[in-house]
């Protein structure tokens, strides 16, 4: 087989895309767990983009932790996993958009991605998201080992066979 045939094989693996799909799931997870239970510091951390319209942030405060908490479930479950990556890379392309467009403006906030006292953003933080991204896509993409999906929602007819 050639080199291209193995990559091919090793990056379409489904034992990959099960790693990715429960590491991404967890970061989402672990990351929303202090959202959800401080939501007037992330909602002083959502101000302080300078992104938002002053009446939206609480409703976001409040909605994005448990979107999180809710995707990343089903990603580490192999739930829904497509519609969960979907919904991940979703988030994880604005969180980009809006570290880039803060990065450009200087304003210098921490990231607020896992508590509100964390180093301001940087480059760093962007490449650590496209990465994320990146993973995501892949989850998205390729079929991973041990998703409960493909046995869960059969048809009549597949369970009486």
């Amino acid at each position: 087989m050639r080199f291209t045939g193995r990559l091919k094989a090793a990056v379409t693996h489904p034992v990959l895309g099960l790693v990715l799909r429960v590491y991404v799931g967890a970061v989402f997870v672990y990351a929303s767990m202090y959202k959800i239970n401080y939501p007037g510091e992330f909602a002083e951390t959502i101000a302080s983009y300078q992104l938002v319209p002053y009446w939206m942030v609480n409703f976001i405060a409040l909605v994005m932790p448990w979107a999180e908490l809710v995707t990343g479930i089903l990603m580490m479950l192999g739930v829904r996993t497509r519609a969960a990556a979907a919904a991940i890379g979703g988030m994880l392309a604005l969180f980009s958009l809006a570290i880039v467009i803060t990065l450009l403006r200087g304003i210098p906030i921490g990231c607020g991605c896992f508590t509100s006292v964390e180093d301001p953003l940087g480059w760093d933080t962007l490449v650590r998201d496209l990465m994320w991204l990146a993973m995501t896509i892949h989850v998205y993409r390729f079929p991973s080992a041990l998703q409960l999906e493909s046995g869960l929602f059969k048809s009549l007819r597949e369970v009486e066979a």
